[in-house]
């Protein structure tokens, strides 16, 4: 017999926005936490940096939201912009009171200063602020009596009123895998709310864990909800090149204490890129990379940093060195092999600032969502902050709408009397590994329009041949996890096509110019008007 659960509120991933989310409803409302695998698997376990604020009195909000406009290349939304900044010191002062241990100097918070920022104003727990944030928020959530934590489950689909031929339309809950026993079970609830982060696994290179495979974009996508700015994705400008080294990134400080970037012969490039060479700004750097990359057809481009003495490198860069060393690779002696590598989407599912989307009854929060907040590229740091502003204000909405009446709907268990076991997992495989490499080659930072439509036309296959296995197939974590990320490829490279021009990061090279006015790239499923 299926498994079917009731709930008020489901909150699908369980980083810092979707936890947070959680802690700010009341203790009666009774909320279930989907997380794809361990509750310390997602992004925000691994966030280095700290989370922007104004928390000095020699800053302002102005200042803050003047330094994201500029990051964003003016195509942030400044009423997002705005609404994020204003609130939060507020935010920050809720993690506080939660107990996160955030560094102190002389009894204050430290307060730290990143690019694009024009203020200290970075708080941070050390170099680990996202596992302090983490692990507190999980601690608060287990000790919650209303609030049930489901490791290792996937989500399959969303549940919506025109899927069960209602009328209404509303998202009432979701399929979901569990892992342990291989078969779906039911949620049904009133409110769904994704926080399943970004879609970073769509490229080759990634700083992100393995998850980040755009589920919640996708799923919200085919339940009728429209998508924005999906063609920008912010990149790390130098990730440890190497099989066994996953998404080891190398620190833009190595560049700033003298770092040379090189060509596979040898040869220095930045020059042609730059006045100021390796110290220009990372979306410089990251896209001069990835334009060699390509003109040259290599694999991967080189950081020097061998002609500085072995000593200074052992003491400012032990943890880089200690890590190559066990790949074989001295850095006192050798360039490092360096990629760029995909860190964050900025665009996503569009949302409200209390995070309601196109589908009444769901909410989109965090990496998840395009807020307007993040534009052509991302201020440092603003990302964590925006997770707990637009969380907040997602809470208070769904507080409301929890009292308005709904009839409550006995949503089906899943079928799968049709499918048997698929013999053919190498496809699974095959299909990821071909779709990250097209999406690198074609659908980068460098792009052309022919670069774009061999991406298309790639996709547009790989969508049929998932479709068809679907079909046929019982579902498994890496079947759901590729059709959502061929769905999330197809959304970035559509929006791509319609980006006639260079802003921020993304250069194309057949539009060099950035237009006058900056404007969204908005997609509208065919089912957006089915309501």
């Amino acid at each position: 017999m299926a498994i079917s659960y009731q709930y008020d509120v489901l909150i699908i991933g369980s980083g810092a926005a979707g936890l947070t989310l959680a802690l700010h409803l009341p203790p009666e409302i009774k909320i279930a936490i989907l997380s794809k695998g361990d509750l310390k698997s997602g992004s925000t376990w691994l966030a280095q940096g700290g989370i922007a604020a104004v928390l000095d009195s020699s800053d302002s909000e102005i200042k803050h939201s003047q330094d994201t406009m500029i990051a964003g290349s003016w195509l942030s939304h400044e009423d997002a912009v705005d609404f994020t900044v204003r609130h939060g010191k507020e935010s920050i002062d809720w993690l506080v009171d939660q107990g996160v241990p955030f560094t102190k100097t002389q009894g204050e918070h430290h307060l730290t200063k990143e690019g694009g920022h024009s203020h200290r104003r970075i708080i941070h727990a050390a170099d680990a602020t996202g596992k302090a944030v983490q692990r507190t928020l999980i601690e608060k959530a287990q000790a919650a009596a209303n609030i049930d934590l489901f490791e290792h489950y996937t989500a399959v689909d969303l549940v919506t009123r025109t899927k069960l031929r209602l009328a209404n339309n509303r998202c009432i809950g979701a399929y979901a895998l569990n892992q342990q026993t291989g078969h779906v079970e039911v949620f049904n609830s009133r409110s769904v709310v994704l926080a399943t982060g970004g879609a970073s696994k769509s490229y080759l290179y990634t700083s992100n864990p393995d998850g980040s495979t755009g589920d919640g974009i996708a799923m919200a996508w085919r339940a009728g909800c429209r998508v924005a700015n999906m063609e920008f994705n912010q990149f790390h400008p130098t990730c440890l090149y190497h099989p066994q080294a996953k998404s080891f990134l190398i620190t833009e400080a190595v560049r700033g204490e003298g770092g040379k970037l090189l060509l596979p012969d040898g040869e220095r490039f930045m020059h042609r890129f730059d006045e100021r060479e390796e110290l220009a700004p990372r979306d410089i750097v990251a896209r001069a990379i990835d334009h060699e990359m390509k003109r040259l057809g290599a694999d991967c481009l080189f950081l020097d940093i061998s002609h500085k003495p072995a000593e200074f490198i052992r003491e400012h860069f032990p943890t880089i060195h200690k890590r190559c060393l066990k790949l074989g690779i001295d850095i006192t002696q050798e360039p490092i092999p360096v990629v760029p590598a995909a860190h964050y989407t900025c665009g996503g599912v569009m949302t409200n600032d209390q995070g309601r989307t196109d589908l009444p009854g769901l909410y989109a929060i965090g990496e998840t969502a395009f807020t307007g907040l993040h534009g052509a590229n991302r201020l440092a740091s603003n990302s964590l902050l925006e997770c707990l502003v637009y969380a907040r204000s997602a809470a208070e909405h769904i507080k409301q709408d929890l009292f308005a009446p709904a009839e409550r709907v006995n949503i089906p268990a899943w079928d799968e009397s049709q499918v048997t076991d698929s013999d053919e997992d190498v496809i699974i495989s095959h299909n990821w590994d071909e779709l990250r490499r097209f999406m690198w080659d074609y659908v980068g930072i460098v792009r052309t329009n022919k670069r774009l439509q061999r991406a298309k036309h790639r996709v547009d296959l790989l969508l049929l041949e998932i479709s068809e296995y679907y079909s046929n197939y019982k579902i498994s974590k890496d079947l759901l996890e590729l059709r959502n990320l061929a769905v999330v490829a197809d959304l970035i490279i559509r929006s791509a096509m319609l980006r006639q021009e260079s802003r921020g990061l993304n250069y194309t090279l057949d539009y060099p110019d950035e237009a006058p006015e900056a404007l969204d790239t908005i997609l509208t499923p065919v089912n957006f008007q089915w309501r």
